[in-house]
């Protein structure tokens, strides 16, 4: 009788859970740190740098962010993911400051508001695709809308300012059990000193994000990780830094 050959046996593999899908959707709870500094002129007269935290009382708060991501095909994915920052505050001005051509002196009461919603789309390529992770390059636009409002018994001034900025980026993800991952990604994009000084405007971004997954099935997990977004806008003489650094927890749902 002829003998069983096995040399091209193999065995089954094993992919990792939560990795069959071709929309996710995920929401999550950020407890960003706000680091929130503007300057603003108007009238030809210079604004003074203004910290909205520690000048006007803005405070920490919780962050709802969404995220969505299309993948048509395992190596290629098209996300959007949406961050309605807002902040309030009512304090009395604690130093003299200059902001949208007003002249703000000490005590006086200023209601702070500061909408700052920022929307990310973009487009991922995983060129490295293994059954426990991947490794991948990113190309997404960054757009965050920028209005600060201070009313006062000495009138309503405001800013409003548009970052738009392009990034480019790394991302990766390991699986250390089957149905536990661990994803990294980093973006950035700064706009080169010559041609701020050419166009009168220029940005930075910087974004990296480092979570968790537990998928309890293929359709659904559990997340938690630590991210920091941090925004530098200049146009003509207006100005400002925006930085939001913390822990987050959230779920995602795949189909």
């Amino acid at each position: 009788m002829p003998a069983v050959v096995s040399a091209q046996f193999q065995p089954a593999r094993d992919p990792a859970i939560g990795e069959k899908y071709h929309i996710e959707g995920a929401v999550a709870l950020w407890n960003a740190e706000p680091s929130l500094i503007i300057s603003s002129e108007s009238l030809g007269i210079p604004g003074d740098t203004i910290d909205l935290v520690s000048d006007l009382g803005i405070q920490k708060k919780q962050i709802r962010e969404l995220r969505l991501v299309l993948r048509p095909g395992t190596k290629h994915k098209f996300r959007f993911s949406y961050l309605p920052i807002a902040y309030d505050a009512s304090s009395r001005v604690q130093r003299e400051f200059v902001f949208n051509g007003q002249r703000f002196r000490v005590g006086i009461p200023v209601n702070t508001t500061a909408k700052l919603p920022t929307y990310r789309i973009g487009y991922e390529y995983d060129f490295i695709y293994r059954d426990r992770g991947y490794l991948g390059a990113l190309v997404d636009v960054k757009y965050t809308d920028v209005e600060v409002t201070l009313d006062s018994p000495i009138g309503s001034e405001f800013t409003a300012q548009v970052a738009f900025i392009p990034t480019i980026g790394v991302v990766g993800r390991g699986y250390i059990l089957k149905n536990l991952s661990i994803t990294g990604e980093v973006s950035f994009f700064k706009v080169p000193d010559d041609l701020r000084e050419q166009i009168g405007a220029g940005g930075r971004y910087l974004d990296y994000d480092f979570y968790g997954t537990f998928n309890v099935t293929h359709n659904a997990g559990v997340q938690a990780g630590f991210r920091s977004v941090d925004v530098e806008y200049s146009s003509d003489l207006d100005a400002g830094r925006l930085k939001f650094t913390g822990l987050y927890v959230g779920g995602a749902l795949r189909f």
